[in-house]
């Protein structure tokens, strides 16, 4: 009686797991379809805002970056897709600092996962949705994201560098007194330990 009752109860859920099936089938069967007339409608058609096509620079409307080529992106890119070049360059103030000398992705290895863009630490990368990238050779997918020409640092005037050198020469100026009271401190410690102590 029990396997009797098993077997109608599970054709009962059978049919039931059927009509939903069914019901999910005959809903797509009446819904309207949408069909891209790709590329007649290249002027008209929009990908979504969150689609991921090609990396590129964020320059402002005087053709500057915001790269300071900390090579986080690079590192953080699972396929070697970035490659970096940078340069050392002297500063205003007489200091160096690296700087970004070429930039470049290779679109053809990106997975897209956008892990350059979340890492970087300045905004200097995003995605946009150009998505017609088709080339007939591997080579052109190697792109150099720096397209505009890099800006020369401007040379540092003579006060500026008067300037930093006397900055430096005060900072060396402070740890040498620093390492000296310390230096004196220690022997004033190791003087007062060594003196014999006093009977009470």
């Amino acid at each position: 009686m029990g396997s009797v009752k098993e077997y109608f109860s599970s054709l009962g859920t059978g049919i039931a797991s059927l009509l939903k099936g069914m019901k999910v089938t005959g809903k797509e069967f009446i819904t309207p379809k949408i069909t891209e007339c790709y590329p007649e409608n290249r002027e008209t058609h929009k990908p979504a805002p969150r689609f991921r096509a090609e990396l590129h620079f964020v320059y402002d409307a005087e053709g500057n970056h915001k790269c300071i080529a900390c090579g986080n992106c690079e590192r953080n890119c699972p396929n070697g897709t970035i490659t970096i070049e940078s340069k050392m360059v002297t500063t205003p103030a007489g200091t160096k600092k690296k700087k970004l000398d070429k930039y470049f992705y290779d679109l053809g290895s990106c997975t897209f996962c956008q892990l350059c863009v979340t890492n970087c630490p300045t905004d200097a990368i995003a995605f946009d949705n150009d998505f017609e990238q088709a080339v007939f050779t591997r080579n052109k997918l190697v792109k150099q994201l720096n397209y505009l020409p890099e800006k020369e640092e401007p040379e540092p005037t003579p006060e500026e560098l008067a300037r930093a050198a006397a900055e430096r020469e005060a900072k060396i100026a402070a740890a040498k007194a620093k390492a000296a009271a310390a230096k004196a401190a220690k022997e004033a410690a190791a003087g007062a330990d060594a003196a014999p102590k006093t009977e009470q």
